[in-house]
């Protein structure tokens, strides 16, 4: 029998757990029969590290939140330049779901419940901090005029958050996560053009007739 662990640790434990076993299967068919199967645990174990089974899709949200955001803002920080700030965000985006595919599978399943629910409301509060990051760097680069003049950066947001989806979408579908790595700088460079001002020309001096 595996000793005690703490509390904390024990959660870290089945939040893997529950990511790990919803990245092949649909998430509400994991049980906690199956997470205390993973964990090493017995059933009644796991309810007394989480009251209820939506308190372990809370914190692995929660989870999701600080390591995403946490890589994001890492990713542009890094970067000098506002373009490719948001280059960089894009692809430890795209390089964060190869590493949990899970986590797209239990954001896509709640978004589809017509309810509200508490777990929405962490979805929704992630996508507004994205959201926050991702205006930032665009106003940065309206500043630095990288941006094709009139751009609409709401519109270059919600672009720039399709096109992540939409590769997630892609591979999920087809069953290839890591392919994502393959088609990301392409993709990107499709939204990079639709919002990049085009590149400034030197201007020729005319040449003196002989």
């Amino acid at each position: 029998m595996r000793p005690k662990q703490a509390t904390h640790t024990r959660q870290a434990e089945l939040v893997a757990a529950a990511l790990a076993l919803a990245a092949d299967r649909n998430p509400a068919d994991v049980t906690t029969a199956a997470l205390a199967q993973a964990v090493g645990i017995t059933q009644g174990a796991v309810f007394r590290h989480f009251e209820t089974k939506e308190a372990i899709w809370l914190a692995v949200m929660d989870f999701v939140h600080q390591d995403l955001l946490a890589r994001l803002h890492a990713a542009a920080t890094a970067q000098a330049q506002p373009l490719a700030a948001l280059r960089a965000v894009f692809m430890a985006h795209v390089e964060f779901v190869v590493e949990q595919p899970g986590v797209p599978r239990v954001i896509f399943q709640e978004l589809q419940r017509p309810e509200d629910t508490p777990l929405k409301a962490c979805v929704r509060r992630l996508m507004q901090t994205y959201r926050t990051l991702l205006n930032g760097l665009l106003q940065q680069a309206q500043a630095a005029q990288q941006l094709t003049p009139g751009t609409d950066l709401p519109a270059a947001a919600v672009l720039f958050i399709g096109s992540v989806q939409g590769l997630v979408m892609q591979s999920l579908l087809n069953g290839q996560v890591r392919s994502m790595r393959v088609l990301a700088p392409a993709v990107f460079d499709l939204f990079q053009q639709a919002i990049a001002a085009p590149p400034t020309r030197a201007r020729r001096t005319p040449e003196t007739s002989p």
